[in-house]
Formats: structure tokens, C-alpha cells, sequence
């Protein structure tokens, strides 16, 4: 797939995200543990579209960027690698201790460690609409700007 199309749906991934973070923290408001299944709901697709979105942007995106050759992408490109880390594996293993007897069982605290891992999450979605997919959008405005033999899959190689 063309770099321009991977961001726009990493783009798209990123309100997903952002709007399943919506639906379950409204559903923490709940002085207890309520709507037991929704929030079910909510959290597996909040957890199947993180993974997917993150293991794209490991196995897909940042090799795609650090093969450019782009000084400043490949830079920021292995810093976001470094910082991040294991996100997936880690959001996984969160999600895994919160079954729903704990989080019925626990729901204060099940309710104050979403919020933190929603923060984490969301600074990274902000940090990556901030800084990494701009100037991967600047390269791909480059490499358009070379004339239609020039392709994304052909300047942009995996």
C-alpha cells in the first residue's frame, strides 16, 4: 500500500482509538461496575484496533521510514521505536489482568488504571499526528512532486 494511504488509515485508526477511549471511560463514570458487557465490548475493540494499529506501525511504517534515507525521519522514526517499546505486548498484558470478575471485584481501581494507560495512549497518538506523521507526509508531497514515474511504492520501498 502507498505511504500516503498507510497514514491516512493509521489517521483514521488514530479517532478510532480515540472514540472507543470515549465510550469507556464514559462508562467508568458509573459510581460502580454497570453495563458489565458493553464495556466488554468496548475494550476488545479498543484492544484488537491498538494492536493492529501498533504492530502495522512496527512491521510496516517505520521501516518504510527509516529506508528513506530522510535524516530527520529516520531520527525521529527510531526515537518513537525506542520510547515506545513493547506498547502492544504491555497494553495486552494490562488488558489480560482486567478480567470481568476483577473488574467488578476491583472497579475503582480497574477505573483509575484505564485512565492512566488511556493518558499514555493518548500523548502517543498526539505526539505521533504531531511529529511523526507530518514529515512523513512531507516526504511523500516530495517524492509526488517528482512527476507520476515516481511512486510511493517506488520511492518508499518495505
Amino acid at each position: 500500500m502507498p505511504l500516503s494511504r498507510e497514514i491516512e488509515r493509521l489517521r483514521a485508526e488514530h479517532m478510532a482509538l480515540i472514540a472507543l477511549a470515549r465510550i469507556v471511560t464514559e462508562l467508568l463514570q458509573a459510581p460502580g461496575p454497570a453495563r458489565l458487557t458493553e464495556l466488554a465490548s468496548a475494550r476488545g475493540l479498543l484492544r484488537e484496533t491498538l494492536v493492529r494499529h501498533l504492530k502495522c506501525e512496527d512491521w510496516i511504517l517505520y521501516p518504510r521510514l527509516r529506508a528513506t534515507g530522510d535524516a530527520d525521519l529516520m531520527h525521529i522514526t527510531r526515537e518513537f521505536e525506542l520510547e515506545m517499546g513493547d506498547l502492544a505486548a504491555e497494553y495486552v498484558a494490562y488488558d489480560d489482568k482486567w478480567t470481568a470478575e476483577r473488574v467488578a471485584a476491583r472497579w475503582e481501581e480497574f477505573s483509575r488504571e484505564t485512565i492512566e494507560v488511556f493518558g499514555v495512549l493518548a500523548m502517543r497518538v498526539e505526539r505521533e499526528e504531531r511529529e511523526l506523521y507530518p514529515l512523513a507526509d512531507k516526504l511523500y508531497a516530495a517524492a509526488a512532486a517528482l512527476g507520476p514515474s515516481i511512486t510511493d511504492e517506488a520511492t518508499i520501498s518495505s
